[in-house]
């Protein structure tokens, strides 16, 4: 039998992922992060430290202060992990605001405004499979 194609802290990561959100979500008493939804989540190769990535809901004004909030509740919720997962050694967690949210955002917004290969001459395409179906009988 061959190896899987992941390592363990791929695996480690989208559990950390899974608990942090949940931490975030249920145990946090700050309301500041309850707009706050963890995108991904790398963990090095050594399991000591996660780097958990955040997309905030509101305004760039709010940005800081929130991070701000998450890193000073960075030790509650490395010890909610330590908790609930069976690790050696609990992952140092830092926070960081994931940027391809809204870069995903502008390209689905270009995207939607190009336009579709339905109304690129939808009108044509009928006529050509119409000529075709007759010329060939």
């Amino acid at each position: 039998m061959s190896k899987p194609n992941y390592k363990r802290a791929e695996r480690v990561a989208d559990q950390l992922r899974i608990e942090v959100a949940d931490i975030l979500a249920k145990k946090s008493k700050d309301p500041r992060l309850q707009s706050v939804t963890v995108t991904s989540v790398e963990v090095t190769n050594d399991l000591r430290i996660a780097r958990v990535y955040v997309s905030i809901l509101g305004s760039r004004e709010d940005e800081p202060g929130i991070l701000k909030a998450l890193n000073s509740a960075a030790g509650f919720v490395r010890s909610e992990i330590g908790r609930r997962l069976e690790l050696r050694y609990t992952p140092e967690v830092k926070f960081w605001s994931d940027t391809k949210g809204p870069r995903a955002d502008r390209i689905l917004k270009i995207l939607d405004t190009l336009p579709t290969s339905d109304t690129i001459d939808s009108s044509d395409s009928t006529t050509n499979i119409g000529s075709q179906e007759s010329g060939g009988q």
